[in-house]
């Protein structure tokens, strides 16, 4: 059985996608973001760059002690090698996945949290124009990156779909929130369109869906609370007695 340590967000749906394709069975461990559960050290034990998602798999191919993991990325090599689904074993069909996953975690995910930052927070702290721009403009370009790639393939990483795409997915049905108009992208629409019909996608997204907090019935005080334990972290001081 593996464990998931999840909360709703794009990242965490990578995940739950790719679970809900290979069949495998799984029970989500909810961490929620908002209560500072990413903080606890027990979560730190599986995760030590405080982010879910994270996941332990206590049934590993080896028949040893379990196996913990934390960034979606690794997750997902993980569990498709695993299964023996959506990650080929020949050199060139997994390295051609592999420059997309380093390229979700890299480019994709990064700049369009960062647009969705930056567009959510407005004018609370001071002009945010030039961000907002910055950020916008560069998940257009990301989206052009997909839309070109798509041009004369059917997936990103080529004729078969694999975990290339289960890891861009989740972070493109919200492209208004990001200023994106998705008519501009006919090539990366097609392949949209396509991924969102099919049913294990569906009950990969809508996996936690009960579990999202509205901050449109938070106070005030609430959001400040929220936004000041997610945002601005800085270093976590490190224990004494280590190796010095």
């Amino acid at each position: 059985m593996i464990d998931l340590h999840y909360w709703p967000t794009p990242n965490g749906k990578k995940v739950t996608i790719l679970l809900e394709e290979c069949g495998l069975p799984y029970q989500i461990v909810p961490c929620s973001i908002g209560q500072g559960d990413q903080f606890k050290d027990s979560f730190l034990g599986i995760s030590p760059n405080n982010r879910m998602p994270a996941m332990v798999d206590h049934e590993p191919a080896d028949g040893g002690e379990p196996i913990a993991l934390f960034e979606s990325g690794a997750i997902m090599i993980y569990i498709a090698e695993k299964a023996g689904q959506f990650y080929p074993q020949d050199l060139r069909a997994r390295h051609e996945i592999n420059q997309w996953l380093i390229w979700q975690m890299a480019n994709q995910g990064p700049k369009t949290g960062e647009c969705g930052h930056f567009r959510r927070l407005g004018d609370s702290q001071g002009d945010q124009s030039y961000a907002v721009r910055r950020f916008t403009d560069e998940v257009n370009r990301l989206f052009g990156v997909m839309n070109n790639r798509l041009y004369d393939r059917r997936y990103l990483a080529g004729d078969e779909y694999s975990i290339a795409d289960m890891i861009s997915y989740p972070w493109t049905p919200r492209y208004e929130a990001y200023g994106q108009d998705i008519e501009e992208f006919p090539y990366f629409r097609r392949w949209f369109d396509e991924l969102s019909a099919r049913p294990a996608v569906k009950r990969g997204m809508e996996v936690g869906s009960d579990m999202t907090v509205d901050t449109a019935n938070m106070t005030p005080q609430e959001i400040e609370r929220l936004r000041s334990m997610l945002y601005n972290q800085r270093a976590r001081p490190a224990p004494a007695g280590g190796l010095l």
